[in-house]
């Protein structure tokens, strides 16, 4: 009869089958199964934005949401064209030019980048909007009225000047004055498409008129296209600027009331120029038609309105008041604010009303000799043949000054 052997070690190692797996008896291998370990937990997430700012922009739902006839709602995806419009309209200070892109497309894109506040930038704003006035000329704007809006005229100067193609422009009561640089960007290829330009109360003088008509007198290039000129409310305007004024040979309608103008002057006009003194109002200087029309209307009311909102009045102290009061001591104006450009009283002073319009018969164009009131041409005298001996019998006579000598060598 066999024994098992008492010790392990003379029956040798013993294997078990368990599960389809062959085990030994007495070994140490654990059954149980580790589980890897992980760095994050499952519900962990990272979100990347690649933003030069150190806040992390949140971006927009590439989806909208609408309701239903029911009442529940349904959740649609942008079209693709709205997603690359936005795109744009985020990065267009990256945009090199936009000269032949689409203007139906053109005006979409300007409207997105104006409710992302993408030309209200003081880094680039500025170039954002070049690139859409260089591109688009008057369909930006066609018509700028900055009437009485000389802080908006002197905060956004380089936007104003940014504009090309327009047709009217209204700067009354801005108080330019001879040396501003508006008066000088009028010379320029830029605005030689202006037809009515309104300088009503500006502080202008005979110097801005010279400087203002420089180009079209000799180079006849610059305001060559304008049909309405209001010069009204310009005491310094004398009867040595009205000469200028005679370089406008497509000029319709004129206003001068207000100035230094004498009635030898107002003849002058009647007979050389060929326009009439009109005995009422003209419609095209009332400045109700006058408005601003454009893709950029309504940036300028932002632009307004957000000067408005960062000029804040000072108040006088309620105290300062009353001592002042008390004393009964009033503010006293210096006798160098009362100038030509003071405000005058309606009342007392009501300047005499020149107004001037061309006929229908004559609107059509100007012969090459003076018209005079009636609608003939009027040939020089003797005296004025004598004063240039040898004149071209298709360009007349120009006399120019040393400051016109200037200002042409300033271009």
């Amino acid at each position: 009869m066999s024994r098992w052997p008492e010790t392990s070690e003379d029956a040798g190692p013993v294997y078990v089958r368990e599960k389809g797996k062959l085990f030994v008896i007495g070994s140490q291998i654990s059954k149980s199964k580790t589980r890897p370990f992980g760095l994050f937990s499952k519900g962990f997430s990272v979100e990347l934005c690649m933003n030069q700012g150190d806040a992390c922009k949140q971006r927009e739902k590439p989806y909208f949401f609408t309701y239903t006839e029911q009442g529940s709602l349904r959740y649609s995806a942008k079209p693709l064209f709205i997603l690359t419009l936005d795109l744009i309209a985020n990065n267009i200070q990256h945009v090199d030019s936009l000269i032949g892109f689409p203007e139906q497309v053109a005006e979409k894109l300007f409207a997105a980048a104006e409710v992302r506040q993408k030309f209200h930038a003081p880094g680039s704003g500025l170039a954002s909007l070049q690139k859409f006035t260089e591109a688009y000329g008057d369909l930006m704007l066609s018509s700028l009225c900055l009437r009485g809006r000389h802080l908006l005229v002197s905060e956004k100067l380089e936007e104003i000047m940014s504009f090309q193609g327009l047709r009217s422009l209204d700067l009354s009561h801005c108080k330019l004055g001879d040396e501003h640089e508006l008066i000088g960007h009028f010379t320029t290829d830029a605005l030689s498409s202006l037809t009515e330009l309104y300088l009503k109360d500006n502080c202008l003088s005979d110097a801005g008129i010279r400087k203002m008509t420089a180009p079209v007198r000799v180079l006849h290039r610059g305001l060559g296209s304008l049909t309405v000129l209001d010069m009204s409310d310009n005491p310094g305007v004398t009867d040595l600027g009205v000469t200028f004024l005679f370089a406008f040979k497509t000029l319709n309608f004129l206003d001068i009331s207000g100035t230094g103008i004498k009635d030898a002057a107002v003849k002058k006009i009647e007979a050389r120029y060929g326009l009439k003194h009109s005995k009422d109002p003209l419609l095209q200087f009332d400045h109700v038609n006058c408005t601003t029309r454009g893709w950029a209307e309504q940036l300028f009311d932002q632009w307004e309105s957000r000067l408005a909102a960062a000029i804040k009045p000072k108040e006088t102290p309620k105290s300062r008041a009353a001592a002042q009061q008390f004393y009964g001591k009033e503010k006293i104006i210096p006798e160098k604010d009362l100038d030509v450009c003071a405000v005058q009283n309606p009342l007392t002073n009501q300047p005499k009303r020149l107004q001037f319009y061309r006929t229908t018969e004559q609107k059509v164009g100007l012969p090459s000799g003076h018209i005079t009131g009636h609608g003939s041409i009027k040939r020089p005298h003797k005296e004025e043949t004598q004063a240039c001996p040898t004149p071209s019998s298709k360009r007349p006579c120009l006399s120019l000054s040393e400051q016109d000598w200037e200002l042409l060598n300033s271009y």
